[in-house]
């Protein structure tokens, strides 16, 4: 927990209330595989809605089961119990994972949008997106890039998740997407890309929130499926599994997200389907 971001720190506390509620009194020694199959049953069918379909109840339980499985590991370790109750022993239903691929055309859409001002939101937003689409860069990285950053050489960053240090190198599309969100920002000698009215930036050290930033981002959104031919909402993560779908090569999608596993990157945001030429 303590090596945790403070945003993810906030969410496990909330799944172990969760979990403390239903084993809180139960021996270390008492539980079975068969606990787990129905202490998720149990989650999903409360989260139900009225129209028979879950509503992320199967979700959340795989996750507190996931922080469950990891505080019994650390049981063996400490020497509290001899192996572990449920490893290997427990198969959850898997979690689609999501599809929404973001079409080129919708992107001209959203960035074609008229800003009503010479800086600020949504010259910020945009010029973010076109960040987002050239680097793949999770959105706390993003928020986190400061002027000095941008050397010579490319962008440097480390990013925040795995400390993997990464240079993006220079191309006119690159250096044009810096130059559009300096320009956009309403304090041109802050020392972030993306700050406020105040200089600041939108990433709360403390607390790992940018609210901010969000808020922004959804007024941005909604104005988007007001104004232009864009019907389908989109996430900040949709555009970065856009940038590794559009990537050349699933080791160039790796490498942008900065993914220790070409694993994740494939299954998760290489969304584009596969072209396969026919046998003769």
């Amino acid at each position: 927990m303590p090596s945790k971001a403070a945003t993810n720190q906030a969410q496990h506390v909330h799944w172990i209330n969760q979990l403390r509620a239903v084993f809180g009194a139960m021996p270390l020694d008492a539980l079975e595989p068969q606990h787990i199959y129905q202490y998720v049953d149990k989650r999903r069918r409360k989260k139900t809605s009225h129209t028979g379909k879950t509503t992320g109840g199967r979700i959340a339980a795989h996750r507190e089961v996931e922080v469950l499985s990891h505080a019994f590991t650390k049981a063996v370790e400490w020497g509290y119990l001899r192996a572990h109750p449920f490893k290997n022993e427990v198969r959850l239903e898997g979690e689609a994972p999501r599809e929404r691929y973001i079409e080129d055309w919708e992107v001209v859409e959203v960035l074609s949008l008229p800003s009503m001002r010479k800086r600020g939101s949504v010259l910020a937003i945009q010029s973010y997106i076109r960040l987002k689409l050239l680097t793949g860069l999770r959105r706390s990285d993003l928020l986190r890039l400061q002027v000095s950053s941008c050397r010579e050489d490319g962008i440097h960053v480390r990013t925040n998740k795995t400390g993997k240090a990464v240079i993006y190198t220079w191309t006119p599309e690159l250096r044009g997407a810096v130059e559009d969100a300096k320009a956009a920002r309403p304090v041109h000698i802050a020392p972030f890309l993306f700050c406020d009215r105040k200089g600041q930036g939108y990433l709360d050290e403390e607390t790992g929130l940018c609210s901010g930033w969000k808020s922004m981002w959804q007024r941005f959104i909604d104005r988007a499926l007001r104004e232009t031919k864009v019907t389908e909402r989109f996430t900040e993560h949709d555009l970065r599994a856009k940038c590794a779908s559009d990537a050349e090569s699933l080791e160039h999608a790796r490498a942008m997200l900065a993914h220790a596993d070409a694993k994740t990157t494939e299954l998760i945001y290489r969304r584009r389907p596969e072209r396969v030429r026919p046998a003769r």
